[in-house]
């Protein structure tokens, strides 16, 4: 979701692996030399939902790193499968008032240029969570976590997998 931290922890997560951090978002944007919203607006959600598919693909192909993926692309079965089979998901599981606290003064986010944006991000929440739930690995988000401490809580969860990481000797 929106305001979880998933650039910011995956950049830390990053970091703490000395592995690469990629944004399926950022590379769209490059790619297409315009803003997603500008994407949505010339070409409509779905050529936008279909590049992605193809970013994340291309990413997860050439590169072993932390990929950091929009809130809407985990939604798509194919991008939850393609994650799967080729790394591993990562739900960055933090409630709606902590959601909020992080997103309500910030004008960055277009789903929530709306009257009511805690309405919508309610909405959202509701509608996200059972598909988020589908992820490989949860990690719980706390107020009180700095990035570093939760970039640790998800490298903690990862270590568990050992087809996902590498122990060393």
């Amino acid at each position: 979701m929106m305001g979880a931290g998933k650039t910011a922890v995956g950049k830390a997560l990053a970091a703490m692996l000395d592995a690469p951090f990629l944004d399926s978002d950022a590379e769209i944007i490059k790619a297409a030399n315009m803003t997603i919203a500008e994407i949505f607006e010339r070409d409509g959600e779905p050529f936008f939902r279909d590049r992605e598919t193809e970013v994340i693909d291309r990413l997860l192909e050439e590169e072993c790193g932390v990929l950091s993926t929009g809130g809407g692309a985990f939604l798509a079965e194919r991008n939850r499968d393609l994650i799967s089979n080729k790394g591993v998901s990562v739900w960055l599981n933090a409630d709606l008032e902590l959601l909020w606290s992080r997103v309500r003064h910030k004008n960055t986010r277009p789903l929530l240029r709306v009257p009511d944006p805690y309405a919508k991000l309610k909405e959202l929440y509701d509608q996200r969570v059972p598909l988020y739930a589908q992820a490989d690995l949860s990690v719980s988000a706390h107020p009180d976590y700095s990035i570093e401490t939760m970039a640790d809580q998800v490298l903690h969860a990862l270590s568990a997998r050992a087809d996902v990481m590498e122990k060393k000797t």
